[in-house]
């Protein structure tokens, strides 16, 4: 209910500004998503959780919202805004660290442009994460699920950023300062700045190249364990209709406080699309090693050393609807799944999705 007020108020609002600046309409946009989903994992979890290291599309055999937003934008020439809500199991499973209302804010954001006449820019609020190829709006990726890279890297972020864009539109560059790794509020006794950057190149029009970093640490200051990550990635769409990324993230945290040892982890990713008409087939295969369980702990000798593979078939309804199929598969060095109660090596589930934006 509370979103249908906030809807009705934000275009109230717009209606009122169009009658006193000819320019307003330019000026306010709304926007919503909402994907609804189904999951069918042949390991058959009792507690419908798919698996713990999956935040999205992950409930076995229920019908359920994955995501839904409605998002105002505000954008003028030298200032700009931004104010999202959402619900959904994606909500649920990604802000179990933020209380209250908070865990319903998707972004909440405000810009300044402080040159005139370049673009460069502060932003500072809940924003989108710097991190990754893939976001939390299914829609806008070639695969119906994300991978796990992106699922265990942040989705969203707390705090300022500055950033320039060149005239030429080749070149973005970004510096950060934020609450931590995948936070709104920071933790209990943990009063330390992280920080982060980000690089993106495209030299024409089918290549993206991306580099973008966290530096910090996530933990009470009692504890303090530093921690560095990477993200690299590179979209290169080789030909009208197929397009391939490549990602490769990698990180380390220290063992303990002061230690001079790190414990790392790392990920690989390959995705190749392709498109023809309202047809989208897409083919991932992925690695992730975590072995002292940083971002996934696991209780197995090697840790978290997992291959996944999936297919997915896209079909385009109309401008507004996306309809989508995907098998997808992992394979743990570890017996880390569970089938029949018993640990199996393996999982094999099939998801659809439908998605629908405005």
């Amino acid at each position: 209910m509370r979103y249908i007020f906030l809807t009705v108020a934000l275009l109230s609002t717009r209606a009122l500004w169009a009658q006193n600046d000819s320019t307003a309409q330019h000026s306010l946009s709304i926007s919503g998503y909402a994907d609804v989903y189904y999951a069918y994992d042949f390991n058959k979890p009792a507690n419908h959780i798919i698996a713990p290291f999956l935040y999205n599309y992950n409930r076995h055999n229920t019908f359920n919202v994955n995501l839904a937003m409605i998002k105002a934008s505000y954008n003028r020439e030298r200032v700009r805004g931004n104010i999202a809500l959402m619900a959904g199991t994606y909500t649920n499973d990604n802000m179990t660290n933020e209380k209250g209302a908070l865990k319903n804010i998707y972004e909440a954001d405000a810009g300044v442009k402080i040159v005139k006449n370049k673009n460069l820019w502060i932003d500072a609020g809940i924003l989108p994460s710097h991190i990754g190829w893939e976001s939390a709006i299914g829609k806008d990726g070639p695969t119906l699920t994300r991978s796990i890279a992106a699922e265990n890297s942040p989705y969203f972020e707390t705090g300022a950023r500055l950033s320039y864009t060149t005239d030429n539109g080749k070149w973005y560059i970004a510096a950060l300062a934020l609450n931590g790794w995948q936070r709104i509020e920071r933790p209990d006794g943990n009063n330390s700045i992280a920080f982060g950057h980000q690089v993106i190149f495209k030299p024409n029009a089918s290549i993206t190249i991306n580099s973008s970093s966290f530096i910090g640490n996530d933990k009470p200051d009692s504890i303090r364990q530093m921690r560095y990550f990477h993200d690299l990635y590179g979209q290169l769409q080789l030909s009208k209709h197929f397009a391939l990324t490549l990602g490769l993230d990698a990180g380390a945290e220290q063992q303990f406080k002061n230690s001079d040892r790190y414990n790392t982890w790392y990920s690989a990713v390959a995705i190749a699309a392709y498109t023809l008409n309202n047809w989208n087939i897409a083919l991932r295969g992925e690695y992730y090693q975590d072995p002292r369980g940083v971002i996934i702990p696991v209780a197995t000798a090697n840790g978290f050393k997992t291959w996944g593979y999936s297919l997915n078939v896209d079909r385009r309804i109309t401008g507004n609807f996306l309809w989508r199929v995907e098998a997808r598969a992992f394979n743990s060095k570890d017996k880390l799944f569970l089938q029949n109660n018993q640990p199996t090596y393996n999982k094999f589930l099939i998801t659809s999705s439908l998605a629908f934006s405005f």
